[in-house]
């Protein structure tokens, strides 16, 4: 075959290869974006414990950003502070911990939100007995009107050497909520 024939049929096999490219380009629809859901978790109470003396509290304004796959989120931000009040009158001592909300996972009545010890109050036992920046894990149920108390469960942030508990795990809810209350935004778009 003459040379200007083989350089003829080879740029009408790019062409078409080409060509048809373009239109299976076109014919395929684009991919729109995931839809952001959010959830959110708010309020303070105090909870249920055997040791009448004392006084266990958790402040919670934890946040989430989902997209329309995931289990887990993709984004999430926000503060818990647990504090416990051991005695009463001038002799209470009260410690607290400020934790910065590394993971809220929600589904329906339910949230489980996990965070990193980032303050606590001067003299707390857990400046010394804890690695910096230890996780700790709360679970919630937020009981409908009028259908009994809402519950929560703590899982403690493990000592040093210990493994670190995984982010957006808790334990069981197994405390009443005997004073205040949360509102629990679960998922909205």
């Amino acid at each position: 075959m003459n040379r200007t024939l083989r350089t003829a049929a080879l740029l009408a096999l790019i062409l078409t290869t080409t060509a048809t490219a373009g239109v299976a380009d076109a014919a395929t629809p684009t991919k729109a974006p995931d839809r952001i859901v959010t959830s959110a978790l708010r309020g303070s109470g105090r909870m249920e414990y055997p040791v009448t003396t004392e006084d266990i509290r958790l402040t919670v304004d934890a946040h989430a950003a989902y997209t329309s796959g995931p289990t887990f989120p993709t984004k999430s931000w926000g503060a818990f502070r647990l504090s416990h009040k051991i005695g009463t009158g001038k002799q209470a001592k009260v410690y607290w911990g400020d934790f910065t909300v590394d993971c809220l996972r929600t589904g329906g009545p339910t949230a489980v939100v996990t965070g990193t010890l980032t303050r606590t109050s001067p003299g707390h036992p857990w400046r010394t007995t804890l690695p910096e920046h230890a996780r700790m894990g709360v679970s919630f149920y937020i009981a409908p009107k009028g259908a009994g108390p809402s519950r929560i469960g703590l899982a403690a942030p493990s000592p040093k050497g210990q493994p670190t508990l995984t982010k957006c795990m808790a334990s069981a809810t197994d405390a009443r909520v005997i004073a205040g209350g949360y509102t629990l935004r679960d998922r909205v778009g």
